[in-house]
């Protein structure tokens, strides 16, 4: 797949092994359209396919990350369908794309500056990390105008930082700086504005020399326990104990180890 051009709605760059998307309507303040969504969906299957790719960071153009959904582009963009109706497709394909990005079986990131709201909000949460610049503000916005998260903020929001920080932020309309959201657990880590991409590819760095096979699975892990009853979970982390058992890059670590040398993974 090739990147977009400069114009295009998500600039799309592969940095080393790093796929960088970028929202591009700074003017918007990078609100989501319909055509953003079928890229971020392209890029998913990208990130899924291409084993160069060990992960994955989202950033916006201009002053903001993003404000949220763009609802005229995607009342305009509609051909059929009462406003409700119009509504819920563009969510529940939106939905789909989040999950996509949620389940990625590689590290991925929200690199945040400016303001980030409502859809936006709903977008960095599917992220396993959200790095901000000193200079970010953080929103659920949607009760200004009456509005309901549809992006799963509803449930993404409140299994990171609790019901009633989410509630307070839902009800209020408030905005959080980056370090009340680092104090609440919204965000991982706070960098200076201009060391904010600089501090998103030293994290990534540190997981890059790990077995790919290895990140993903544990990523599974992580995400199904939330779903599962405990000791479910704990069986199923056995299962997958045994089933990695056989992987090579389990026991080329092992290997590794034993000799006292780097080693050095397949992802498989």
């Amino acid at each position: 797949m090739s990147s977009p051009s400069p114009t295009s709605p998500l600039h799309v760059e592969q940095r080393g092994t790093v796929l960088w998307l970028t929202l591009n309507r700074p003017e918007a303040f990078n609100a989501l359209t319909p055509a953003i969504m079928r890229e971020l969906d392209a890029c998913c299957t990208r990130a899924e396919q291409d084993r160069s790719i060990q992960a994955v960071v989202i950033a916006g153009a201009g002053a903001a990350f993003c404000a949220g959904a763009d609802l005229k582009a995607v009342m305009e963009e509609s051909q059929s369908g009462e406003q409700g109706q119009v509504l819920r497709r563009f969510l529940l394909e939106a939905g789909k794309v989040f999950t996509r990005l949620e389940q990625l079986p590689v590290p991925t990131v929200a690199a945040i500056h400016g303001v980030t709201l409502a859809g936006g909000l709903e977008l960095a949460l599917c992220c396993d990390f959200i790095l901000a610049s000193n200079q970010a503000k953080f929103g659920e916005g949607h009760a200004k105008y009456a509005q309901l998260p549809g992006g799963g903020g509803s449930v993404r929001l409140p299994r990171r930082i609790g019901a009633a920080r989410t509630k307070y932020l839902m009800f209020t309309g408030s905005l959080l700086n980056a370090e009340q959201a680092q104090q609440w657990g919204l965000v991982d880590q706070v960098a200076d504005g201009a060391a904010l991409h600089n501090e998103v590819e030293a994290l990534l760095a540190r997981c890059a020399d790990k077995s790919p096979i290895g990140i993903a699975r544990m990523k599974a892990l992580v995400a199904q326990g939330f779903e599962q009853p405990l000791e479910m979970a704990l069986r199923a982390e056995i299962d997958m104990c045994e089933l990695h058992s056989h992987s090579h890059d389990r026991n080329e670590g092992l290997a590794a180890f034993a000799a006292k040398r780097q080693p050095v993974y397949a992802g498989q």
